[in-house]
């Protein structure tokens, strides 16, 4: 594994969070400026970094919903989504990983998808033994066939991205193609049929909402876009509104990971805080060793 695009995806999901957090739930115009807080769309990527860290580069489900605890209880995480909420409670209170997920149709958010990324560097979604890790560790929150079909695309989304494949103008098809039938597949086969012209006539037939299959469909179609120019398109997927900080993450994940460090802003290098690089440097080494 390439560690030039490993940490490029996790400091350019870095970057889409804080850009986008200031203006989260806002409606354009949006003009985005300098960098904001880190929201639980980082933190609990990096608190699965970890716990793939400490189990030595095994993705391992209750190691994971163990991290998610410590962040909890250590008051790490903010501003986390309802589903997250609710079965951060649950394993507070000593609820099974496997069970506390929230349900239902209310449970069909991104807050799986957001935090999916470490996953994509270890596991094959071609595998059905991979697939089933990838939807048990969904479950921890979203025990929902919707949010996993989303997190399913990202992984999907990024391995392609990894392969170089981000601008092939089958890319939407070909993550399409490897999920369940689901709102998520169908919207990237819409944009596959019809490729809008513009990212805000994108984000017209996708929306812009923190439902998985409006987010993660726009996050994939706006990656090559960020890929070929990342400051201003990305600022560009902000203004957009909506989710835009879980949007923009997403998006910039899957470009930095094809496009790499040289792709990412030095200026918003600087801003991230400090405070996130040992668990980025630690979960590099384990996976690029």
């Amino acid at each position: 594994m390439n560690q030039d695009r490993v940490r490029a995806c996790l400091l350019g999901g870095a970057m889409g969070d804080a850009l986008g957090s200031p203006h989260e739930g806002a409606a354009p115009p949006i003009n985005p400026g300098a960098l904001g807080h880190l929201t639980d769309d980082t933190q609990l990527t990096l608190a699965t970094c970890e716990a793939i860290t400490q189990s030595q580069g095994h993705v391992l489900p209750q190691s994971i919903a163990d991290s998610f605890l410590r962040w909890f209880a250590s008051r790490r995480l903010t501003g986390l989504g309802a589903s997250t909420l609710t079965a951060l409670k649950g394993l507070e209170a000593g609820g099974h990983w496997a069970l506390v997920g929230r349900r239902g149709e209310r449970a069909a958010g991104n807050g799986a998808a957001m935090r999916i990324a470490p996953l994509a560097f270890l596991l094959d979604p071609h595998q059905s033994t991979h697939r089933r890790v990838i939807r048990d560790v969904c479950r921890i929150t979203h025990h929902n066939d919707e949010a996993y079909a989303g997190a399913l695309a990202i992984v999907v989304g990024l391995r392609l991205a990894l392969n170089d494949d981000l601008g092939h103008p089958n890319f939407l098809r070909m993550v399409a193609l490897e999920l369940p039938d689901s709102n998520t597949r169908d919207a990237l086969i819409a944009l596959a049929d019809n490729p809008p012209h513009t990212l805000e006539e994108m984000s017209r037939k996708t929306g812009v909402g923190g439902y998985v299959a409006q987010s993660v469909p726009l996050a994939l179609g706006a990656a090559n876009y960020v890929l070929e120019e990342f400051e201003s398109r990305l600022k560009e997927v902000v203004s957009l509104g909506g989710d835009c900080d879980t949007i923009a993450s997403m998006t910039a994940q899957l470009a930095a990971a094809q496009g790499g460090l040289q792709l990412l802003p030095r200026a918003w290098l600087t801003q991230l805080p400090r405070s996130i690089e040992p668990a980025i440097n630690a979960f590099c080494a384990c996976v690029c060793s």
